[in-house]
């Protein structure tokens, strides 16, 4: 580029937001790098360099080879400062460049100190960064860069600097490199290097910023790294490489171990926001070698970045290496602070590992040999009483809360009466639950809708849902809304006891009042309307949970194709069904036998045959559900032969036993069709096979014998049922009554009644 070219290419340029402030250029390049190679003193004086400024402004730069002061200037070569000085005082772009011509055309002392240029050319630069009505300030920087190369103007580091800084900032990374190259060798440092290296990895240019990285890093490096690469680095994988391109936490550990031997070590902020990430990535043994290795080559390690690891070590369990940590801080001398504590004896806590919680509690007093004195603060003390509490001693957890307020000053606040109140919950002791929270309000602890939600649960466990209503419309009247946890331990209740129409009450309050229903709260309707057969409903609700974004699992889906087959929806069951398979649940065993029930319960033994194949196919064998239905579903349809023969099949091929239920679905059609010595039979095999007879099993007997008469058999049978401890009700006393009576037998029945054997004397 012609100097006249580039004379008529710069207008004036605008000046640059604060981070390019004049401050900010004077900050970067105002004063000589401390790096560059000494120069001479300055031969021209401040009143001298005032002089040829003011000459320089008021005189043509057409004129200025004539001015008797300017050619006498440039007899005594000017020094770089003085040359630096002047042209930053010409006022713009335009005037520097003509003074550089002229210095350039008339000065001959070039040769004795090139740096004159050098300096001249970077006020120029800076005086570019300065100019308010430019508008593309890195371009025309870019147009001076150029111009410098093809005019063969050195550059000074603090032009460099200055030339890259802003071209890193505009996105400009081959400008930037460009910089760096031109850039005399040996006047590159280890600042100018984190600069360009800076501009690299913030532009992006991952690999060429790793490449140059790599070369600082090697051992003979002339431009060793600093605290200043070590953040460019980590800033870059913090911001950008673990999104864009991912680093495994092995790569990053070994890029910081090459740091660690130049003698560049982590503070305490990066280390434990390393720890803390490889940690929480599942990294613990990375973290454990990373903290060792800086250790072993001389670095030190804060009580901080002992915490963060000691919080992923409990994460995991590991509570040997815990110790074995807690023992280096005691042989490094880093002292544990109350954070490290809280750390051990929370994870501690949280194992139910409560006594050993308490003896490192014991330990920060001090009087232990191996104690350190330090104060446990409110925090520490709700994580023991939590711990306390959760483990069943929630006596000793208020007898804590008691030394916590007189031994060391701290009051409960109501994460601590929470602890507790939810301790004497669990327990079962809500009277004591409730002299808590009322102890809580005298001494002005504000109860948070957790202590709501606390005693809310304890009192509808017991049963005691009225009184929870209660409390909660006590509390919405002090000003304290629920949240979907309320509504869901309330609605949860109220269905368990088949009060669907106040859950779904409360369950449109909640919507109202603005909190979201949970996928835990809509099983629970979908349940209970099921349950109530209230079909319509559960379906709306299993829709509304979709469009919340909550997919049904596979018991609400069960649920509904129960219901549904209830209802004889069978159009809609295979509806639900389809839906079920687009959203990628697979039916299980009580989805299937719920399908094999119904067909059966309708003679569909078409359907039933398809179903038990798919079943197959799916990788579900037959159960005592699924034999049962089908049985159940021959004996309905009369087939008793084909009942029996899948009853043989159970007990021999299929190696499922049956069970008391199977059992009373035979037994009962046996004796109705007259088969009593049969189902007398199947009686005497339960008992051989240790299945239980129940009450429905002697009813189903007695019907038979009552129908032929059998009393001295029915004698016997009531005698097993009074051995076997299986009380009577009220189908029993019916028949019973209706029989014995009849034929002379009150005695009998009267002792039966009482638990007395009958059998004993003839009819």
């Amino acid at each position: 580029m012609k100097l006249a070219a580039a004379r008529k290419s710069f207008l004036p340029l605008p000046s640059l937001p604060k981070s390019g402030s004049i401050a900010g250029v004077r900050h970067l390049s105002g004063e000589l790098d401390v790096t560059h190679k000494p120069l001479p003193p300055p031969t021209t004086t401040s009143a001298a360099v005032t002089e040829i400024v003011s000459v320089l402004k008021t005189t043509d730069h057409n004129d200025w080879n004539s001015n008797s002061k300017l050619v006498e200037f440039l007899h005594t070569p000017p020094s770089p400062t003085s040359l630096l000085k002047i042209t930053r005082q010409l006022g713009s772009t335009e005037k520097g460049l003509h003074f550089l011509e002229f210095f350039k055309t008339n000065s001959s002392g070039l040769s004795a100190n090139p740096s004159s240029l050098s300096f001249t050319f970077q006020a120029i630069l800076e005086q570019a960064m300065r100019d308010e009505q430019e508008a593309d300030v890195p371009s025309k920087l870019f147009e001076l860069f150029c111009f410098a190369k093809e005019g063969k103007i050195p550059l000074s580091i603090n032009a460099a600097t200055l030339l890259i800084r802003c071209f890193g900032r505009a996105k400009m990374l081959e400008e930037s490199v460009s910089v760096y190259k031109e850039l005399d060798p040996d006047s590159r440092n280890t600042n100018v290097v984190n600069l360009l290296l800076d501009c690299l990895l913030r532009g992006g240019n991952i690999d060429r910023g790793f490449k140059v990285l790599d070369k600082m890093l090697k051992r003979d490096s002339g431009v060793p790294p600093n605290k200043s690469t070590m953040d460019i680095v980590l800033s870059a994988l913090w911001k950008r490489i673990w999104v864009e391109r991912r680093m495994s936490v092995e790569e990053i550990c070994e890029l910081l171990v090459r740091f660690f031997e130049h003698g560049v070590f982590l503070d305490d902020v990066w280390f434990t926001k390393l720890i803390t990430k490889f940690c929480r990535s599942g990294k613990c043994d990375k973290a454990w070698d990373l903290l060792h290795d800086m250790l072993r080559l001389g670095g030190g390690v804060e009580a901080s970045s002992y915490n963060a690891l000691l919080s992923g070590l409990g994460r995991e369990r590991d509570f040997q290496r815990m110790n074995l940590l807690m023992n280096e801080m005691k042989e490094k001398e880093v002292k544990p602070n109350v954070v490290t504590f809280g750390i051990l004896i929370n994870h501690l806590c949280k194992c139910y590992r409560v006594d050993e919680a308490l003896q490192v509690f014991e330990k920060m007093g001090g009087s232990e040999p191996d104690g350190v004195l330090v104060k446990p603060d409110r925090v520490l003390y709700n994580t023991l009483i939590d711990g306390l509490c959760k483990v069943g001693k929630q006596e000793e957890g208020f007898k804590l809360m008691e030394k916590m307020r007189m031994e060391n000053g701290y009051e409960p606040n109501t994460v601590t009466y929470n602890c507790l109140i939810d301790g004497f919950c669990k327990a079962g002791e809500i009277e004591t639950s409730l002299e808590l929270f009322d102890q809580m309000k005298k001494n002005g602890v504000v109860p948070n809708v957790i202590t709501l939600n606390i005693l809310l649960n304890g009192m509808c466990k017991l049963g005691r849902v009225s009184s929870g209503m209660g409390l909660f419309a006590e509390m919405q009247e002090k000003g304290l809304k629920g949240n979907a946890v309320t509504y869901t331990i309330l609605i949860t209740s109220f269905c368990s006891v088949n009060n669907i129409d106040r859950a779904m009450t409360l369950f449109n309050e909640m919507t109202e009042n603005g909190c979201s229903p949970d996928a835990k709260l809509y099983c629970s309707l979908i349940l209970g309307l099921c349950q109530a057969r209230r079909m319509d409903d559960a379906s709306c609700i299993a829709s509304k949970a979709k469009e919340a974004g909550f997919g049904l699992d596979v018991i609400c889906y069960n649920a509904l194709i129960g219901g549904l087959c209830r209802k004889n929806k069978i159009d809609e069951v295979h509806q639900t069904l389809k839906d079920m398979e687009e959203s990628g649940i697979k039916p299980d065993h009580y989805t299937y036998n719920t399908l094999i029930s119904y067909f059966s319960e309708k003679g569909q033994f078409t359907a039933v045959r398809r179903v038990m194949k798919r079943m197959k196919d799916d990788g579900y064998l037959p159960n005592v559900v699924t034999y049962g239905a089908l049985i159940h579903a021959y004996c309905l349809a009369g087939n008793l032969d084909e009942a029996m023969k899948i009853f043989q099949n159970m007990s021999s091929a299929t190696n499922v036993p049956p069970n008391a239920v199977v059992y009373n679905i035979l037994i009962d059609t046996l004796c109705k069709s007259d088969k009593v010595e049969d189902a007398i039979s199947l009686l005497d095999e339960m008992k051989d096979k240790g299945v239980r007879p129940n009450t429905k099993t002697y009813n189903a007997l007695f019907k038979g014998l009552r129908e032929r008469n059998w009393v001295e058999k029915a004698f016997e049978i009531m005698d097993q049922m009074t051995e076997n401890a299986c009380n009577p009700d009220y189908i029993t006393m019916e028949i019973l009554t209706q029989w014995l009576p009849t034929i002379g037998e009150t005695e009998k029945l009267r002792s039966f009644v009482e638990g007395y054997e009958v059998s004993t004397s003839t009819a």
